[in-house]
């Protein structure tokens, strides 16, 4: 998540609206975060989560999304790793 402060939004408008475009941008006043800018799309998936409408979905390896993989990629990796540092 990048962090703006009030001041970067007036002077860089533009640059904060495309990293709120493509992930979540906190704006900090003070030094501490006050607002959360999002894409609609995350925003959308919050609002369905908070009405009850859980986003469950189920998938075999052959037709899960590449980031889904790529994610149990990596968790297992880390296990893996930390399996044989001792951790």
């Amino acid at each position: 998540m990048k962090t703006f402060t009030f001041s970067d939004l007036s002077r860089r408008s533009g640059d904060v609206l495309d990293a709120a475009m493509s992930g979540k941008v906190s704006l900090a006043k003070r030094g501490k975060a006050k607002v959360m800018m999002m894409p609609m799309a995350e925003y959308e998936r919050l609002e369905r989560m908070a009405a009850g409408d859980r986003e469950r979905n189920a998938f075999t390896l052959a037709d899960a999304p590449q980031e889904d993989i790529d994610n149990l990629s990596a968790g297992f990796q880390q296990i893996l790793d930390d399996a044989s540092s001792g951790a």
